[in-house]
């Protein structure tokens, strides 16, 4: 009982951060049909009711694609499409309605539940829903008029925000009105992305019906940077499903939404598994910028010693040579902006522990506080990753608090690596922190 009760505290411990950091941030979730059909609707309620529980401003959108098809043939309508878009004529039309409908009734009852010993115990969520989607006609494609299929032209974003803002959930149909009163058939992809991208908000996450997707040598994508993911999806291999999602993912990511994420929902929990602990479960998509931050040429010498000598004079970082620096270049990577460097790191391998060295984390001071020491961090963090190592340790006589809002630890000078004590840039007195990746 009391390892049960330990591993208890230390899972919620471990949740903790996560808390603290997405607390009054808004995410869009959004999941397909398939999901409802493969009774997943009431679990997924709980793990949503518990981001809303924990102050994260949740809107819902909904898919129907399966509930549309089943609509279609229980009225003997056939199902036409072109280039894997629905053409959606008047009676078409009506069939998304239906499914729309009862999907969204389906979805206000499972969050109405709140059975004593149960998660939605206690709990009081109120769904809004509403005409917040305008849209207009996707129109004729390859000589194929569409009909009724449209695409989003605007999101009520303010509206939506005062719904979250006194605590309410918002929940999307697929399902669009243009000006004059005319609906239109949505996919739901394209709205989340839209509703993302206009509340500006911190995750999009799509849970799919599709597996984790893996590259052609059969490893997991786990995470991928937006132009990364553009380069899969340039190689033409992934299922047509996962890369439908994909293509929507780097959309929002490239469009201003920091993370999306495509989360498969066969695992029970997925959506609290992908946001609440470190590995996730599924594929994070982040946008980065490959022309700002990349690896270190001899040509960025010269940029790299204008942003460390200052810190080197007034004793926050270790001197380093030029001769020094350039035979240890390919240690480094740059963040730069036309052609500027303003901002590097170093990581410095030590293979027999997996441990590898942060140093020289460095923003020119002119443009600080955007952001960028975070952006360096979490890029520092994939190279090790990519290596194999398994921690990350940085020395620093300053900037402790910084390191350890961001998930370092304060350790003891043994707990380096051996070979740690004999490189060039010792410092005395030195706070070691180290970080679990």
């Amino acid at each position: 009982m009391e390892i049960e009760q330990g591993q208890f505290v230390d899972w919620l411990r471990s949740v903790a951060p996560y808390v603290h950091a997405f607390r009054g941030k808004t995410f869009v979730v959004a999941f397909p049909g398939e999901l409802v059909l493969n009774g997943g609707l009431a679990e997924l309620a709980q793990d949503l009711s518990l981001l809303h529980a924990v102050g994260i401003k949740v809107v819902l959108v909904h898919g129907s694609r399966p509930q549309v098809a089943q609509q279609l043939a229980l009225r003997n309508v056939e199902q036409r499409l072109h280039n894997d878009i629905r053409v959606t004529d008047a009676a078409a039309l009506e069939c998304a309605k239906e499914a729309a409908g009862e999907l969204r009734l389906d979805i206000e009852a499972a969050f109405s539940q709140g059975l004593p010993n149960t998660p939605m115990a206690h709990s009081a969520v109120r769904i809004i829903s509403g005409n917040f989607i305008t849209a207009r006609p996707l129109g004729v494609i390859d000589g194929v008029d569409l009909g009724f299929t449209g695409i989003v032209r605007k999101i009520a974003a303010d509206t939506i925000h005062s719904i979250l803002n006194t605590g309410g959930l918002v929940l999307l149909s697929p399902l669009g009105f243009s000006p004059t009163g005319e609906a239109f058939n949505l996919t739901m992809e394209d709205v989340a992305v839209s509703t993302a991208v206009a509340l500006h908000a911190e995750k999009l996450v799509f849970i799919t019906e599709t597996p984790l997707m893996v590259d052609l040598g059969g490893t997991e994508i786990r995470e991928v940077s937006s132009h990364q993911a553009e380069a899969v999806l340039m190689a033409d291999f992934l299922p047509a499903a996962s890369a439908f999602y994909l293509r929507h993912a780097v959309k929002a990511c490239n469009n201003g939404v920091p993370r999306a994420h495509i989360v498969p929902f066969v695992t029970d929990g997925a959506s609290l598994l992908e946001i609440f602990t470190h590995d996730g479960i599924g594929t994070m998509i982040s946008y980065e910028n490959v022309n700002a931050l990349r690896d270190a040429n001899i040509e960025d010498v010269g940029g790299i010693i204008q942003l460390l000598e200052p810190l080197e004079e007034d004793g926050t970082l270790a001197k380093r040579g030029r001769e020094l620096l350039e035979r240890e270049i390919e240690y480094f990577s740059v963040l730069e902006h036309d052609g500027v460097i303003f901002g590097c790191a170093a990581l410095y391998p030590f293979p027999a522990e997996k441990m590898a060295e942060l140093a020289a984390i460095t923003v020119n001071p002119d443009v600080q506080e955007q952001g960028d020491g975070e952006i360096i961090l979490q890029h520092m963090e994939s190279r090790a990753r990519a290596a194999g190592f398994t921690k990350m340790f940085v020395l620093t006589t300053r900037n402790v608090h910084w390191f350890l809002k961001r998930g370092f630890v304060q350790s003891g000078m043994e707990a380096l690596p051996h070979d740690r004590s004999h490189m060039y840039n010792w410092q005395p007195r030195s706070v070691v922190l180290i970080k679990s990746l």
